[in-house]
């Protein structure tokens, strides 16, 4: 049996509340937004590619943002010593070229285990938190990483509407 992605139903959003809750329900919509349109498709239409020369896929999005959520919120705001999982200083687009390195079950999985690891990581960190990224003597505050992973997953959700529509023309929410 193939494996497929999970059907995933929207994430709600808060309208209103602390505001901590109400960035983590923001991020929490557009990580499931993303999972959302991957659902349904099997690991050969996640890699397809939007268009020459671009190399983007559902897949190697998914990659990117696990790599992306563990530098921000885990190497960086919590510190902990960690490399990337998909590219490196000697391949920095793995997480779009290498796609056969894992399959799409276990890259869906990775995602998951690390989303699940940053949450932790910063649950007691206050959103006041400042901390360095490695390649730039700028301060970020914990919650400066909220609203850029907010963005970042916004962004590439539009690119995941055009993805899944050039595979089997489904549009919409999900």
């Amino acid at each position: 049996m193939t494996w497929t992605a999970p059907e995933l139903e929207p994430t709600k959003t808060l309208a209103d509340g602390a505001e901590r809750p109400m960035l983590q329900s923001w991020l929490d919509f557009h990580r499931q937004t993303l999972l959302g349109k991957c659902g349904g498709l099997d690991g050969e239409q996640l890699a397809v590619r939007s268009v020459e020369p671009s190399k983007l896929t559902l897949l190697g999005l998914v990659r990117h943002l696990t790599d992306v959520e563990r530098s921000w919120f885990r190497a960086w705001a919590a510190g902990e010593p960690l490399e990337p999982i998909y590219y490196s200083e000697a391949a920095p687009d793995n997480d779009f070229d290498a796609l056969d390195s894992l399959s799409a079950e276990d890259v869906f999985a990775a995602y998951h285990a690390e989303v699940a690891a940053c949450d932790a990581a910063i649950a007691d960190l206050p959103l006041d938190h400042v901390f360095r990224a490695p390649w730039r003597d700028t301060g970020y505050t914990l919650r400066w990483a909220y609203l850029h992973m907010i963005e970042e997953y916004a962004r590439h959700n539009g690119h995941a509407d055009l993805l899944r529509e050039r595979i089997d023309g489904v549009t919409g929410s999900f």
